[in-house]
């Protein structure tokens, strides 16, 4: 009996040839054929007698259509009953989909015709993970994650580009002082000055932590190449730079980027404009070039975490820079467009540079920062500078689109929560396109920014939806925000196949991809039963109303799951309470130390939002996942004769279980904010012992929450979220979570039966072992 996988146990597949003088993916693809099949691959100078694998545009396909594949994004298969034939793509990454496409994904229909050839043009020929959470970003020290897996997979799924830029190092080198927390924003989007000198930064960052970063960036490409895809860049720039460069060189001081009350060290950048910048940047991208010839693009972001544009509005200071730019007295119009232009400068110096080593070299600015320069930028882009944005109708941070569910909450473009597109973003597409600039569009595929720090959250339906949508406005280039994770540990996770399908096999129905995903994962018997729990799982997440910063990133940065709840945060002695605050995002002036409602000057949740928010986790949220757990209970037992089919079930239902507790944690926010607020605005003492009794209940229910989620941790079955093995920061938690939790409750039990209490004049307080001097 074969040990093939069943689709490719037909195929009499022997020898497998790819060129000699080959690109990385030639090999990989032609030994993933000959592990696929029990083949031999070999290189060779010609084409071989059996199968033969390579890119375009060598002439390995003798009967390849070419008068199809005058287009950019397209493989060919065609594999004949004696086991001769040929796969080849004009793309890397896509290559080795193609070979794993026999394996898995594509339909019986498309099957049929292997014997004749099949040609298969993709439906997005520049797909990129973006903000890459697992691989380069802040939970890169996930633990259980294998990088190699995990790029196989993103070729496979249909990705064609990789980011690489992500430090070796859990934390990264930044000059801070006592008791501040900014550097930690310098963890992800490494910029320049983490990876490469230049004659204006040497000697700044030690020069071990540079050649570590670097290593780990061309380690990052290589493996990009072995699979076939594109590596690039995501960097936070123009980044920050030391004090002690601008006591030495002050008339390079650019703009005031940090944000005031979360840094207690001022931090600039470099005056963008002057020559001796221009010269640095150029060093800089062309160093990073020379050191990783294979890097084929960079996406700015700015504006925040210590970067950001000379005199642009949205810097957290406001308007500022240094002196080159802006004379005295000009109107906000006039300093918008200069602000604007020289960014435009900024984006050419970046590009030209990196072209003199390749000329396709893309540079894209994230736009939604410039709501009053973004015409002014737009108007000088072209050819191989473009934008990116959640939507095309981006102008600024506040985000279109409305909840599905929930007319009031407005702002969830690019979450999972927005799966159609408007037909007005067809026109800016046309207008942008007539201008020579093709954008990218980033959509959510996982659980970055929306469901952190769980993996494998399910919303398959939805994410087929808005690529379709996607692909219908006639967009072509592409990025999943947050990549898929970490794929090593979800293997029964539907969204990557919906991915790969609407990128190879866009003719199947959603029903088809998810019906052929589950047989799959559980066999025919159960695959309608998957599903069925895919769509309730589904179903239960669209109701979910996200709660500002909590539901996105900040979740583990207000440390959500560990915190203690009780009525007065503060009865809690700062010594109680440092388990979890040095972790936090936290200053010792912040407001959301004592108050969850608030973040620095922020009013994250108001009372009404808070007592809305409640209401909808209650009604709408809960009871559809009670239903959908006590069905996966029930499916676990049913198959417990059938342990590879059982462990799928108890896979979804462990992620069930986190998500139900992740919701509950969210609720307990929300439940403190309308529950504190209210007793606190209450003028009677029937109310206030009202909100004493519902906060009381809140209290209950998330100790019981919290339980849940030891439990869960300590079963070890599935890694339902990322934690990581080097330990604790702000964006991941720790192994030792479980640990951490059960402080909470101790804390929890302790301190429960304190009045409710916030001090508003917490702004005010001087740093940690100091005091502010007495006035008479």
């Amino acid at each position: 009996m074969s040990n093939l996988p069943a689709p490719l146990a037909a195929l009499a597949v022997r020898a497998i040839t790819y060129p000699a003088k080959f690109q990385p993916v030639e090999k990989t693809a032609a030994e993933e054929l000959a592990r696929l099949t029990g083949g031999t691959a070999r290189p060779a100078t010609r084409p071989g007698a059996g199968v033969n694998v390579a890119l375009a545009p060598r002439d390995w396909a003798k009967s390849l259509p070419k008068s199809k594949a005058n287009k950019p994004g397209w493989m060919w298969l065609k594999i004949a009953e004696n086991g001769t034939g040929e796969i080849v793509a004009d793309t890397g990454a896509l290559l080795y989909a193609a070979v794993r496409l026999l394996a898995n994904g594509l339909p019986d229909a498309a099957r049929a015709k292997l014997d004749r050839g099949l040609f298969l043009p993709i439906t997005f020929p520049w797909h990129r993970p973006h903000w890459d959470s697992c691989l380069t970003q802040y939970w890169r020290t996930a633990r259980k994650f294998d990088p190699e897996q995990y790029v196989a997979t993103l070729a496979e799924s249909g990705f064609t580009h990789v980011e690489v830029n992500g430090l070796q190092a859990h934390m990264p080198i930044e000059d801070t002082v006592v008791s501040e927390y900014y550097p930690q924003f310098y963890t992800y989007c490494a910029g320049f000055n983490h990876f490469v000198d230049t004659p204006l930064t040497r000697g700044l960052w030690p020069v071990q932590y540079l050649e570590a970063n670097l290593n780990n960036l061309k380690k990052l490409a290589r493996l990009g190449q072995r699979y076939g895809l594109k590596p690039g860049l995501c960097m936070f720039e123009p980044r920050s730079m030391p004090e002690r460069l601008f006591q030495r060189n002050p008339t390079l001081r650019g703009a005031r980027v940090d944000h005031p009350f979360r840094s207690r060290l001022p931090r600039y950048c470099l005056a963008q404009d002057h020559p001796v910048t221009k010269q640095h940047y150029r060093a800089a991208i062309q160093g990073l070039l020379k050191a990783a010839p294979e890097l084929s693009y960079m996406s700015v972001w700015t504006n925040d975490s210590g970067a950001g544009f000379e005199h642009t509005g949205s810097l957290y200071v406001g308007r500022n820079g240094g002196p080159y730019m802006i004379r005295e007295w000009r109107n906000h119009e006039k300093i918008a467009q200069a602000a604007g232009e020289s960014i435009v400068r900024y984006l050419h110096n970046l590009q030209s540079s990196a072209a003199e080593l390749n000329p396709d070299f893309d540079v894209i600015l994230r736009i939604e920062p410039f709501k009053l320069e973004q015409d002014h930028i737009k108007a000088g882009m072209g050819g191989h500078i473009t934008w990116e944005a959640p939507s095309l109708l981006v102008r600024g941070y506040d985000m279109p689109y409305y909840h599905p569910r929930y007319a009031d909450i407005k702002g969830v473009a690019g979450s999972p929560f927005q799966s159609k597109i408007d037909e007005s973003e067809r026109t800016i597409l046309k207008e942008s396109l007539a201008h020579n600039t093709d954008p990218i569009l980033n959509y959510a595929a996982g659980s970055t920014s929306s469901f952190e720090p769980l993996l494998g959250i399910p919303y398959a339906r939805r994410l087929h939806e808005k690529l379709i949508s996607m692909r219908d406005l006639g967009l072509k280039r592409i990025g999943a925000l947050g990549g898929l994770g970490n794929t090593p540990q979800t293997p029964y996770w539907p969204n990557p196949a919906i991915i790969r399908a609407v990128q190879f096999t866009p003719q199947l129905s959603v029903d088809e991809i998810l019906l052929q995903t589950a047989r799959g994962f559980v066999g025919d018997k159960h695959a309608a039963s998957l599903v069925a729990c895919w769509d309730d799982f589904e179903e239960a997440l669209s109701w979910q109303p996200p709660v500002m910063l909590f539901s996105g990133f900040g979740f583990t940065w207000q440390r959500t799951f560990d915190r203690p709840y009780v009525p007065d945060i503060e009865a809690i002695p700062v010594k109680e309470r440092a388990y979890y605050e040095r972790f936090g995002c936290f200053q010792h002036n912040n407001p959301g130390l004592n108050d969850l409602g608030k973040d620095v000057l922020f009013d994250l949740v108001t009372r009404e939002q808070g007592t809305k928010a409640t209401g909808y986790f209650d009604r709408n949220v809960f009871p559809r996942l009670t239903k959908l757990l006590a069905r996966l209970e029930k499916l676990s037992a049913q198959t417990a004769a059938e342990p590879s089919v059982q462990t799928v079930f108890n896979d979804l239902l462990d992620r069930a279980r986190a998500f139900r507790i992740w919701c509950g944690s969210l609720r307990m926010v929300t439940a403190w904010v309308s529950h504190v607020y209210g007793y606190l605005d209450a003028k009677k003492a029937v109310e206030k012992k009202h909100h004493e009794k519902l906060l009381q209940a809140a209290i209950d229910q998330e100790l019981a929450n919290t339980q849940d989620l030891i439990a869960l941790l300590e079963g070890g079955r599935t890694e339902v979220m990322a934690l990581s093995n080097v330990g604790n920061n702000t964006f991941i938690y720790g192994e030792d979570l479980p640990d951490l939790l059960r402080e909470k409750i101790r804390l929890m039990k302790q301190y429960r039966h304190k009045k409710p209490r916030i001090d508003r004049e917490i702004l005010w307080r001087p740093v940690p072992g100091s005091s502010w001097p007495q006035f008479d």
